[in-house]
């Protein structure tokens, strides 16, 4: 198995190297996909040459990184050669898969944990009937602790072989230090650590705001963690550790640049959308056709969609497994953000393997996996026809990129119905083995 682990990493490192070192290199970096106003790499860098001249980086429409992204950027570009560079986005990478893989790990440890609870709660039943327990042997249940290794590995190579991810890095952009945060703040929550899921959640809101949404799950499993007693104060300790980390955050904002007009750039940037240039989201589309009068509804309604309409619903209903439910926040971000990329998208979906368990439930699969290809090749293409050949119109770009909305929304929605499904089949005791065959499970 090490073996086999070794090898994975280090080609996922080299094919990285070899595209990095390549004439694709450029072309990747510039495309509407991958770089957007938020993490172009080319933007950083003139963003830290205005600095070092004693100019206002985000007086203008160009830098949109936070200042303690500007100051590690700035040290970045000091002292580390250009090779080195390329070295640095393929250890991050490296890094982040595995994290994640680690994350798999206490995950898949919790679900055979959880099953195991589950069949001693139905064996010490003593009012049940002889027949729900006969059901019962041959009921859905959790992953076994043989999934633990399996699921590790899955994860990882989901991440280090993942197209959007490898092209993410390939284009330099700094959503591969975003998923680094991503993948600390979800091996935080495993491990049950207030001041590290603070922090990388703290760090991550400074930057892009929505992923303020995953303290809820990490609040939800550090707090189930310990007792009936301590449960409040835990809750009440995040809360201000977090607050408190953020406000740190802010404050040493301000001391890097002398003045707040940082967050009008950045947070502000986020919320108002001024960059209507084409990526792979929904926003620019809408706001450049949409009167000027409407803007501001507009504005709050894809806003609030994004931020607050889903974080109590899913809260309420995943609150068993907040895992899952901070998964549904990623995605949900990846979909509807203002500036989102395929790194994002990459990133949520490379953690697909940690419900491995679900997909006997899924029925959208092919569905989705087919838009998806489609999308991802349609995209490139209608962009040539439409920038350069001028043969298409920017209806025709939007289409591909709302078909690939409509793709993840499917994804999604597929994954949590398979979760209620499979919570059915454990409840009812449903035995799904007929013939000595799976068979699926449709609720209707």
């Amino acid at each position: 198995m090490s073996k086999q682990w070794l090898s994975n990493f280090v080609l996922a490192g080299t094919i990285r190297y070899l595209l990095m070192n390549s004439g694709y290199q450029k072309v990747i970096s510039d495309r509407v996909e991958v770089s957007t106003a938020l993490n172009s790499w080319k933007r950083v860098t003139e963003g830290v040459h205005l600095y070092n001249f004693g100019v206002d980086p985000y007086v203008g429409d160009l830098f949109h990184e936070t200042p303690i992204g500007l100051y590690i950027f700035d040290l970045i570009q000091k002292y580390l050669p250009q090779w080195t560079l390329f070295v640095l986005f393929i250890f991050t990478d490296l890094l982040t898969a595995l994290l994640l893989a680690l994350t798999a790990k206490e995950y898949a440890i919790e679900l055979a944990s959880r099953n195991e609870k589950e069949k001693l709660s139905n064996e010490n039943r003593e009012d049940q009937p002889e027949k729900e327990k006969l059901s019962n042997e041959n009921r859905e249940d959790q992953p076994d602790t043989s999934i633990v290794s399996t699921s590790t590995m899955y994860v990882s190579a989901a991440y280090l072989f993942n197209p959007y991810i490898i092209l993410n890095c390939v284009g330099h952009t700094t959503t591969v230090f975003t998923n680094l945060l991503y993948s600390i703040a979800l091996i935080s929550m495993t491990k049950c650590s207030i001041f590290w899921s603070c922090l990388s959640i703290s760090l991550l809101t400074l930057q892009g705001l929505y992923p303020i949404s995953l303290m809820v799950p990490a609040t939800i499993y550090i707090a189930r963690s310990k007792n009936v007693m301590q449960k409040k104060s835990t809750i009440i300790a995040m809360i201000i550790v977090f607050f408190s980390i953020l406000a740190t955050l802010f404050c040493i904002s301000y001391y890097i640049m002398g003045s707040w007009s940082f967050i009008w750039s950045t947070t502000g940037f986020i919320l108002t959308v001024p960059d209507l240039r084409p990526n792979i989201g929904l926003y620019w589309y809408f706001f450049t056709e949409m009167f000027e009068h409407f803007r501001w509804l507009f504005i709050a309604s894809f806003q609030i969609n994004v931020s607050l309409l889903y974080i109590v619903p899913l809260a309420l209903r995943l609150r068993h497994d907040p895992m899952l439910l901070a998964f549904s926040y990623l995605a949900i971000a990846a979909i509807f953000k203002s500036y989102p990329c395929i790194g994002d998208v990459g990133f949520y979906i490379s953690l697909l393997p940690l419900w491995k368990h679900l997909f006997q439930y899924t029925q959208q699969g092919f569905i989705v996996g087919c838009f998806m290809l489609f999308c991802t090749v349609f995209a490139p293409t209608v962009w040539y026809q439409w920038i350069y050949s001028r043969s298409a119109n920017a209806n025709f770009y939007f289409g591909v990129t709302l078909a690939f909305a409509i793709a993840q929304i499917f994804l999604l929605t597929d994954i949590l119905f398979a979760s209620v499904k499979h919570e059915f089949a454990i409840r009812h005791g449903i035995n799904k083995d007929v013939s000595g065959s799976k068979t699926k499970l449709l609720l209707e």
